[in-house]
């Protein structure tokens, strides 16, 4: 017997679904998907999956009204997922679903005050699902907080997996806010995905990087630029024959924005920037972006009888 089977009562005629394993003697029936009994083991039979479809198709043409169109599935991203679906309009079954291509090793639990019972574990296989435990709505308040620890497995990878451990907390504010179709069960559900992607661990990328980081912060050293900076296109590539204006613009723009700011790391007090009179586009855009910028006293032309009106002048604090 698992959580989720539907059994029969052999002392009567009552029907329900086992919500919880009390013990190895002992389950939890909810009777008519509501009320809940404790119920001994060798008193209830597992309903065969082939009666319950029959009863179900039975109970579709004898009450009509009662018919629910099916929900409509959607893409849902690869992953974990913990699905809290309606047996009733009160009953709940709390599922996990492997929504994945890896195998799942998973534990669950509740957690009340920093106490923790355990409910169930198991291996699920890819596109696999297993009913952990069933929550009453009218007790929203009182449900505890679910504790899932997995870890994804297949066999031949070239990594390994790190562990997860996800607590999921139950808050009106957003539980409703949660209804969406579940991946696998292809059912409308409270819905809350427990990974976001599967994290593998590859401790030799891990140092290789850590190496190149080091060596490039030992290697870097901050200089400062020219006191003149001469942003004539011919200065910045040796051949410019086949630039558009705006590559030319946009390559000039980039020059002067890097000399400005190592000028201002190395605590520069001016700096000169050339950039010729020709029909003063480039000159505005310098102008547009100083007036913008932090840390400048002023900016004005340059020298008129060394630079004409081909340069700008600008004073960092």
């Amino acid at each position: 017997m698992n959580v989720g089977d539907r059994v029969r009562l052999m002392s009567g005629r009552e029907e329900g679904i086992i919500t919880r394993l009390l013990d190895n003697n002992l389950v939890e029936v909810a009777i008519d998907n509501d009320f809940t009994i404790p119920v001994a083991r060798r008193e209830v039979v597992v309903i065969a999956a082939e009666e319950q479809k029959y009863m179900q198709q039975d109970e579709t043409i004898i009450q009509p009204s009662k018919r629910k169109e099916p929900v409509a599935p959607v893409l849902a991203a690869q992953g974990v997922y913990l699905a809290l679906v309606h047996q009733s309009e009160e009953l709940l079954a709390v599922t996990v679903i492997n929504n994945s291509d890896y195998d799942l090793l998973f534990t669950s639990g509740e957690e009340r005050e920093k106490n923790y019972r355990g409910l169930q574990n198991d291996k699920l296989a890819p596109k696999a699902t297993r009913t952990i435990t069933h929550y009453h709505l009218k007790e929203f308040e009182k449900w505890p907080n679910l504790l899932i620890q997995f870890i994804q497995h297949r066999n031949g990878s070239p990594s390994i997996f790190e562990p997860v451990v996800k607590r999921v907390q139950f808050k009106a504010s957003s539980f409703y806010k949660s209804k969406r179709t579940a991946p696998v069960l292809n059912k409308e559900a409270y819905l809350f995905q427990l990974d976001q992607k599967p994290v593998t661990v590859n401790p030799d990328k891990i140092k290789e990087q850590l190496a190149e980081a080091v060596e490039k912060s030992e290697n870097y050293k901050l200089t400062a630029p020219e006191h003149e900076v001469d942003l004539h296109i011919e200065k910045l590539v040796d051949d410019h024959s086949g630039m558009s204006n705006n590559a030319m613009l946009k390559l000039q723009l980039e020059r002067f924005q890097d000399a400005l700011d190592r000028a201002m790391a190395t605590n520069m007090h001016e700096i000169v920037f050339i950039h010729g009179a020709g029909n003063g586009v480039l000159r505005k855009e310098l102008q547009k972006i100083l007036s913008r910028t932090q840390g400048i006293k002023f900016y004005e032309d340059a020298r008129k009888e060394k630079f004409g009106y081909g340069a700008t002048l600008v004073r960092l604090k």
